[in-house]
């Protein structure tokens, strides 16, 4: 661990405690060693003046929701520390209250809650205090060797037993304060959980906390290499990952999507004859038991056995240590050692899954740095119950909300470049699905974000619908929905003077890649959750015209093999639903040109043209959007094998 401090960099808040502590704040969380998603706390003490002009001591400590690694100055709560100070000296008080008086001492009511230690750090009397949960530290007072000789090995700091954060902790800090134990020491061990260093001077507790990690670090290198373990990876088994994914969905109450890690340290760590064993004992730091549950599930063979397995031990563990203040949370694992295979992260978003993987990657690493150093020994069971069913995690389950109605859903959506099939992804995406988008143009690229892939495909090739649907599952976990948009309009020939490569090409891509990406997709949707298809067909299905024979045909077929597959599908669970709009003028395809064209043909006016249906008004792509995302969600959850028209009322369909 290197200190990355510059003297040029941190010149410029020499004046501005605040500022210097966001800077040195951030120092600490580029390193994801030492702080992970939002771990860590850091705090500086100063003084500013009220509305009356009296000088306050204010403690400026990380906010709740804040990561070290961008924080700012707002992300500082601003708390009166002469009230944090009679907190903490106070004999009893419970952490729902404690949250509530610090809200109630806040000098600024807008600043966000102030971190679940802020009565630790205003016990501290320095003017700086770095908080971590650094890996290095967690294994060493993790390790059945080195446990017992944290003294000895760090004479500098102070070493005090593992004691859950809120008031519990503060006390044991002001405890401390009071009785001369920090006297000479320049920060705490707190087993378990991390590392606490504090100076009067910003620069020098950082740099202690960078010195106390390193020498931890080299306590550990000498061992890491060969206690590490690497493998590489074989084929991904895709149907498998997609019924772990609906298995974990199920017991969890709502879709997940998972992240894969196959990289060469998570294969070797999946494969040890021991993984069952030692990734079962505990969290990295109890804090984790929040996002990650106590531990992962093991997943062999059989997984629907595994996660039964994980759900009766979950609930044996919450019986042997409930009281009746407590409420169950769903059994369902946050992460999976999936033997011989990696690591698998369960999220409802990507967000969570993300940050869980990272979690079970540090995690992974960490047991068997400890393992390696005498054995893997982590704060007991009981400790992590009362995180992981803390107070305040409780309070949170009364208030309740709502989800977004598809969250956690993977969607494939085709022709998503432009137009309704980009309209349809978004609309998608904004109700909680994770889309993968695909087209033939190179602009589709432009769509991959954190909750979406964008692919090229040719979707007359066989081979590269059987590849999008491979990467979708691989990437998220499964496949939930699809939304068969992509299509080709060919009009102005007669059927005698019709091109016969025109009918095939438009018959290709308007009806046979239809099926061919729903035959390779359905293996995938069997173990989908609420799933669904919904094909894009045309008002030419009920009222075709002349001129555009290969079109109304390809599209009537579609219909067809919508009503088939609706019949086909339904024991599976999986519904089939058509729409059929009509004209659709904000898209690509209606130029301004195209547009003047037709109405002038028709003798009317452009917008005359353009509301040329019963109720006079237009349709748009988001109206087509809105409609398929209704379609492939719970508002029609118990309808297949329907048409529905969006045309504002047409009279010859009617």
């Amino acid at each position: 661990m290197k200190s990355l401090w510059n003297d040029a960099e941190a010149s410029k808040y020499a004046d501005d405690d605040l500022g210097m502590r966001v800077y040195t704040s951030r120092l600490l969380g580029q390193s994801e060693d030492l702080v992970l998603h939002g771990g860590g706390n850091t705090s500086v003490k100063s003084s500013q003046e009220d509305i009356f002009g009296n000088e306050i001591e204010v403690l400026y400590i990380k906010g709740s929701g804040w990561d070290l690694k961008t924080i700012e100055k707002a992300g500082f709560s601003p708390e009166r520390q002469k009230e944090c100070l009679l907190l903490a000296g106070m004999d009893e008080l419970s952490d729902v209250e404690m949250v509530k008086q610090l809200r109630l001492a806040l000098l600024d009511p807008a600043a966000p809650n102030g971190s679940i230690e802020t009565l630790v750090h205003a016990c501290i009397p320095f003017k700086y205090v770095d908080h971590s949960h650094a890996d290095a530290i967690v294994v060493i007072s993790n390790s059945e060797t080195y446990k017992g000789q944290l003294d000895s090995l760090f004479p500098e700091l102070l070493i005090l037993p593992y004691v859950m954060p809120g008031f519990d902790l503060a006390k044991q800090f002001d405890t401390a304060v009071k009785e001369g134990l920090l006297n000479g020491k320049k920060g705490v061990i707190l087993c378990g959980h991390g590392l606490f260093t504090f100076a009067d001077d910003a620069k020098e507790s950082y740099e202690l906390h960078i010195e106390a990690v390193n020498k931890a670090e080299e306590l550990i290198s000498d061992k890491r290499l060969q206690a590490r373990q690497e493998a590489q990876a074989e084929n991904l088994d895709l149907l498998a990952l997609a019924t772990i994914r609906k298995e974990v969905s199920q017991l969890r109450g709502s879709a997940v999507t998972i992240k894969v890690d196959q990289s060469k340290e998570a294969v070797g760590f999946s494969k040890r004859s021991d993984v069952a064993s030692i990734a079962t004992r505990g969290t990295l730091t109890p804090d984790h038991s929040i996002r990650t549950k106590r531990t992962p599930v093991i997943i062999g063979d059989d997984s629907a056995k595994s996660l039964a397995d994980f759900q009766q031990d979950h609930e044996a563990y919450f019986a042997r240590n409930a009281g009746p203040e407590h409420t169950i949370l769903d059994p369902a694992p946050r992460w999976a050692v999936w033997k011989d295979a990696g690591i698998l992260s369960f999220g409802v978003n990507r967000k969570e899954a993300g940050q869980i993987s990272d979690i079970a990657r540090h995690t992974a690493n960490g047991i068997q740095d400890a393992e390696a150093l005498g054995g893997w020994c982590p704060v007991g069971e009981k400790d992590l119950f009362e995180i992981e069913y803390w107070e305040l995690e409780q309070r949170k389950l009364n208030k309740g909300g709502s989800k977004p109605m598809l969250q956690g859903q993977i969607a494939i959506v085709t022709g998503a470049a432009a137009g309704i099939g980009r309209k349809c992804a978004e609309d998608l995406m904004s109700h909680g699905a994770l889309v993968v988008g695909i087209d033939i143009s190179p602009s589709i690229e432009s769509f991959t974000g954190p909750n979406s892939l964008g692919l090229i495909c040719d979707i007359g090739n066989e081979d590269q619908l059987k590849n999008v649907v491979e990467q979708t599952v691989a990437t998220f976990g499964g496949l939930d929905l699809i939304i068969c948009n992509a299509g080709i309009f060919t009009a102005g020939e007669y059927v005698e003077e019709l091109d016969s490569n025109k009918w095939d090409l438009t018959l290709r891509i308007n009806l046979t890649a239809n099926q061919l990406l729903v035959k390779h997709a359905t293996p995938y949707l069997k173990q989908g959750i609420e799933p669904a298809i919904l094909f894009v067909g045309s008002r030419n299905v009920g009222a075709p015209g002349p001129g555009a024979a290969a079109y109304s045909v390809s599209k009537a077929g579609l219909t067809q093999l919508a009503r088939v597959l609706a019949m086909e599908l339904a024991p599976s669970g999986i519904r089939v639903n058509v729409i059929h709009p009509d004209a659709v003028f904000d898209t690509d395809l209606w130029t301004p040109e195209a547009l003047a064209r037709s109405a002038e043909r028709y003798g009317m006016t452009i917008e005359q043209y353009k509301t040329r249906n019963l109720l006079s008004t237009e349709i748009k792509s988001t109206d087509i959007a809105e409609m398929c995302t209704a379609l492939v969600g719970p508002l029609f959850n118990k309808t297949t094998g329907a048409q529905i028209p969006v045309d504002g009322g047409n009279d010859r369909i009617i």
